[in-house]
């Protein structure tokens, strides 16, 4: 059974930076490797919106809302995905899901920007 796992939020306060990491295990790099592989967030009160996403081919789309702020990337040697989250707004404030091809989900991470 595949599994996504999260890991590196928590609090940081405005213009601050976390990187994200999701996990991929219980499943084969042939199939892996393909895979687009998204973020997800949702905030307090709020429905769960795309972050962004990359391709196999390691073409990456953003929500207008982290343009510019948020990078994705992906390591397939380690079937494992990194968001790297720059300038931080209290806005950002949600919990983090990773997702593969639109199917798998991870549990999802806080990440909480305080001052």
């Amino acid at each position: 059974q595949v599994r996504l796992e999260e890991s590196g939020g928590g609090l940081v306060q405005p213009g601050g930076s976390l990187r994200l990491s999701c996990e991929a295990s219980g499943i084969i790099s042939s199939v892996f490797n393909p895979s687009t592989m998204f973020w997800y967030r949702q905030a307090p009160g709020s429905g769960r919106e795309w972050v962004a996403s990359i391709t196999s081919t390691r073409n990456t789309h953003y929500a207008d809302s982290v343009k510019g702020r948020f990078t994705m990337s992906r390591d397939n040697g380690r079937k494992t995905i990194h968001l790297q989250m720059n300038d931080l707004k209290p806005e950002d404030t949600a919990i983090y899901y990773c997702n593969r091809a639109g199917a798998d989900w991870g549990q999802g991470i806080q990440v909480t920007v305080s001052s």
